[in-house]
């Protein structure tokens, strides 16, 4: 289902309130924002708190694409012997890791023993306030 919602002409002010603008300048579908790939995306919704400086919250919806070549660096949600996780790639020479973004939190270091499999790249995170 798409829904268009009207995006206003006037930027909100993060500092002093400036007076309200009362004109819209187009309708936002958030779809042409979020996802690039239609087919490939899915969402899911992050549990926990290993993600936290990398702007993930416990209850996030997190949009994740399947068709994104997954870089060094990327945020990923992956299959870790069946388990799912939500963690940053890291490679070095010939190790790959699954970094937190939490110091609570240790690395999963991806070994042939393991079974893994990446879902999609985390392309966007939305969050209530």
């Amino acid at each position: 289902m798409v829904t268009k919602t009207p995006l206003y002409l006037t930027p909100v002010q993060a500092g002093f309130p400036s007076p309200a603008d009362d004109f819209i300048d187009t309708h936002l579908d958030l779809n042409e924002h979020l996802i690039r790939h239609p087919a490939a995306t899915f969402f899911v919704r992050a549990e926990g708190n290993s993600m936290i400086y990398a702007g993930i919250q416990s209850g996030d919806i997190l949009v994740v694409d399947r068709a994104l070549r997954v870089d060094n660096n990327a945020v990923v949600v992956a299959a870790v012997n069946g388990e799912l996780t939500v963690k940053r790639v890291r490679r070095e020479n010939e190790r790959v890791w699954l970094m937190p973004e939490n110091p609570l939190f240790q690395p999963i270091e991806i070994t042939e023993e393991m079974e893994v499999s990446v879902w999609g790249v985390v392309t966007h995170v939305v969050h209530r306030v």
